[in-house]
């Protein structure tokens, strides 16, 4: 029952998050998941797979049928690196370091993430369209240079607190520039 309601919440998230942060096809969407938080534990002390799997298999659905790219952020242990499709990261030019993500170093989430993939790999830095936060991980390291903090309606992923965010391209040029609505 808590797997159906962890995978309800995660679909509502991302596709709110979708709409709201005007996400096109082939934009790249980061996902910092602390499963523990998710059943009511502290972050990093309750790992669960079962949790990360709900949470999977909420939002890739979302994201599949947006053209939405993921890159799903691993824990401290592994210094908060990625995983994406390979060709994600070829797309972006983000080069692939040798590391595997497990429960205990990576998370579960990104461990997850990793066996649905078809092309696994992990890379150190990105610069994502827009970013959800499961359970208070700090994906901002990992978001282009200006964030906007989105409001979404549903606040929480199981008992973890869900923090989202897009970006937009700075303002420059002072008090005599003009500025197009339509970039995001």
């Amino acid at each position: 029952m808590m797997d159906q309601t962890i995978r309800e919440q995660a679909a509502a998230a991302v596709t709110e998050l979708v709409e709201s942060a005007k996400l096109r096809p082939g934009d790249l969407l980061v996902i910092g998941c602390s499963s523990s938080e998710i059943v009511g534990e502290r972050i990093g002390k309750g790992s669960s797979m079962e949790a990360a799997e709900a949470v999977y298999a909420g939002i890739a659905p979302v994201l599949e049928r947006g053209g939405i790219l993921l890159a799903a952020q691993c824990c401290e242990h592994l210094n908060r690196a990625l995983i994406t499709e390979r060709s994600t990261a070829e797309r972006f030019g983000y080069e692939p370091v040798n590391v595997r993500p497990w429960a205990h170093a990576g998370g579960s989430f990104a461990t997850t993430v990793w066996e649905h993939l078809e092309d696994p790999v992990a890379v150190e830095h990105i610069r994502a369209a827009a970013g959800m936060d499961i359970g208070d991980t700090l994906i901002g390291m990992h978001l282009r240079e200006v964030a906007v903090p989105l409001r979404l309606s549903v606040k929480r992923i199981g008992e973890a607190n869900l923090v989202c965010a897009r970006t937009r391209p700075k303002f420059i040029g002072g008090e005599r520039a003009r500025y197009v609505d339509k970039l995001k």
